[in-house]
């Protein structure tokens, strides 16, 4: 690029960032933060152009300018190049087939992952809570956007893809292969333990999973179970209005929770006394590996004094985004909306702390990893031993003083 073309472009910058400010200040003249912001900007990019040791490109400055300020947000938010914009949109089209089955997240601006679905390639590969995933078929993962990942992540069934995994405690990147596979419908894991008490693990909230549910709750109840475990543990993954429809279940009244943003006003769902299926006692499993819509519907229990929620603090990923496509070629993946629970914490921000706090111990965690326990209905579960003394706590009778 000449000189010229670089003070041209620079110059254009500033006028456009000006232009933008000027027209902030009319309408909002009590808030100058962002005119202040953009001043800043136009500063440092000529600072750059005139006095960075070799000749800066000032296309990929920008981008990567714009992928700072989305890393700056939230893990959900990114920014997408033009040349990324287009690889995006060719990998969406070409409904892949199988898939890793992970739940994912940004973590030091890298992807990094959340939960593995129950025998799904990635809980296959031993990939866990907290695996930071470098480099994912060979492209690096920082700046990288969380669907721009589950692309990668999907193809044919059969398909190796390569990973560079960094684990906590462990100094340098391991090397893993994980193989794609048509990921099996989602099942519910359901049990029966001490007298009663039934036990329902839910993996994932896909469509249809409230309904499922539903059903499950029927004959539990036909086959005399009347006090519910519900294990949301490790889940993370699914469509949040299957969360509410679940919270529909076993709530009578109060609200499920309220999903609102700086431009989307209060979104209020409540419950529906008709669509009631479970009005007996229950208890809640979470850990951080909940996430999503499980996190709303866990919340909804807690926070109506439905039911106690045991384990520890949720991941916190319920919101919503949207994709918006701009005029250079380049998307933005902007998250517009968070869900709150009925007591007014904000999911993403606080997730979900439980009532019941159950620490792992020591023998449960693997040298520095803090490795989260399977979901399991094993009496041997510490979330399940209190889960179960809890709900024999509340069907005991009361002494006389």
């Amino acid at each position: 690029m000449s000189s010229l073309t670089r003070k041209f472009v620079v110059v254009v910058s500033v006028v456009v960032f000006a232009f933008v400010c000027v027209g902030h200040v009319r309408g909002r003249s009590s808030d100058d933060k962002a005119f202040r912001a953009l001043t800043v900007y136009g500063e440092v990019l000529d600072r750059v152009q005139r006095e960075y040791v070799d000749d800066p490109n000032l296309h990929q400055v920008t981008a990567g300018a714009l992928h700072g300020l989305f890393d700056s947000l939230d893990p959900q938010s990114s920014y997408l190049s033009p040349l990324e914009y287009t690889d995006y949109k060719e990998r969406s089209s070409a409904s892949p087939k199988a898939e890793a089955g992970l739940a994912l997240t940004k973590r030091f601006g890298y992807i990094s992952v959340i939960s593995a679905l129950p025998d799904s390639p990635g809980a296959k590969a031993g990939l866990q809570l907290g695996d930071v995933l470098e480099k994912i078929a060979g492209f690096t993962t920082g700046q990288m956007a969380i669907e721009q990942a589950q692309l990668l992540l999907s193809g044919d069934p059969g398909t190796a893809v390569k990973l560079s995994v960094i684990r906590r405690g462990k100094t340098e990147p391991q090397d893993m292969e994980i193989v794609l596979a048509k990921l099996a419908p989602p099942k519910l894991l359901e049990d029966r333990l001490e007298g009663d008490i039934a036990y329902l693990h839910v993996s994932e909230f896909q469509p249809g999973a409230a309904r499922q549910i539903h059903d499950e709750l029927a004959q539990l109840q036909r086959q005399g179970a009347r006090k519910l475990i519900l294990d949301l543990r490790a889940c993370a993954l699914g469509d949040d209005a299957e969360g509410i429809a679940a919270a529909q279940l076993f709530l009578s009244s109060g609200t499920i929770t309220t999903l609102k943003g700086q431009t989307v006003s209060p979104l209020v769902s409540s419950a529906d006394p008709s669509k009631l299926a479970w009005s007996l006692p229950m208890t809640v499993l979470i850990d951080t590996g909940t996430a999503g819509p499980a996190e709303i519907l866990a919340a909804a229990i807690a926070d109506n004094h439905r039911g106690e929620t045991v384990g520890v603090r949720t991941y916190g990923t319920a919101s919503q985004q949207k994709l918006i496509q701009l005029e250079d070629g380049s998307a933005l993946i902007l998250t517009l909306a968070n869900y709150y629970t009925p007591a007014g914490k904000e999911i993403p921000v606080d997730g979900v702390t439980p009532t019941r706090e159950v620490r792992p111990s020591i023998e449960d965690l693997t040298s520095a990893d803090e490795v989260l326990p399977t979901p399991s209905s094993s009496p041997n579960d510490p979330d399940i031993k209190k889960a179960v003394e809890i709900l024999q706590d509340a069907a005991a009778p009361r002494k006389a003083a």
